[in-house]
């Protein structure tokens, strides 16, 4: 007689179920050991006011901009708003000394580039400038908008009275020449890649890294230093670091500076 085993398939199922448990519980833990450092971080008061060369790091807020950051010696290039939307927007004005300039404002949200290149298409002129005004969103779509920025042959600015921050500066790195004014903010900051909440650890550092990668690819295909990303690197994601003018020349992400 042959041997049959005796198989429990309901015992089967409960170790098929206590193993989900397992993993699931391990990857509740990895996440919450994460936010760990943050709920007992001690919060750093920040200075305010204009930035100086060694006092460059502010609070990084989305809903509004910080104009106080510049001296503001004269009245803005364009108008700007005071808040900022949460997608980014688009107006076509005529500025003297700028010619047909396209505002760009308002956080980068998903599908910001697909909007982006229908404004373009849409315009009877192409615009002589794209203005940056914008606390900056999602780096993919920003990547992509730099791309098509540079493929258009388009110069960029941040003018005065303007900030452009977070992943803000990947568009402005898009221009053909990119002017930025000394009453402009320029500002960087760790980003974050789109990670799925309940990604593992070791999964997530490497699709962070990846997107670390495709950036410095991307500012290198742009003629931008790479060593850009150090500004960025170094600084956490609650703060910006405003880039004073010898960093903006040396980087590259800047061409032009005005007054």
């Amino acid at each position: 007689m042959r041997y049959v085993p005796n198989f429990d398939a309901r015992g089967g199922l409960k170790y098929v179920l206590l193993l989900q448990l397992g993993l699931a519980a391990f990857l509740m833990v990895t996440q919450v050991y994460g936010l760990f450092p943050k709920m007992f971080q001690e919060r750093v008061e920040l200075p305010t006011g204009p930035v100086s060369p060694g006092d460059q790091r502010r609070e990084y807020r989305t809903d509004r901009s910080l104009p106080g950051l510049v001296t503001q010696d004269g009245p803005a290039d364009m108008p700007m708003p005071e808040k900022f939307d949460d997608r980014l927007r688009f107006e076509e004005m005529t500025i003297e000394g700028k010619g047909r300039v396209l505002l760009v404002t308002g956080q980068i949200d998903e599908g910001a580039s697909e909007r982006f290149e229908e404004q373009l298409a849409d315009m009877l002129e192409t615009p002589d400038l794209v203005a940056l005004h914008s606390p900056g969103g999602m780096v993919h779509e920003a990547l992509l908008i730099g791309r098509h920025i540079r493929a258009e042959g388009l110069p960029t600015a941040v003018l005065a009275g303007a900030v452009c921050a977070s992943s803000c500066p990947y568009l402005l790195a898009g221009g053909t020449e990119r002017t930025v004014s000394r009453q402009g903010i320029v500002g960087l900051h760790q980003h974050y890649y789109d990670q799925p909440g309940y990604m593992p650890v070791m999964f997530a550092v490497e699709s962070i890294q990846s997107g670390q990668g495709e950036t410095m690819e991307y500012l290198i295909e742009m003629g931008v230093d790479p060593s850009l990303m150090v500004y960025s690197l170094k600084t956490p994601p609650e703060q910006i670091y405003a880039l004073v003018e010898e960093e903006l020349t040396e980087t590259r992400i800047a061409t032009v500076i005005e007054d």
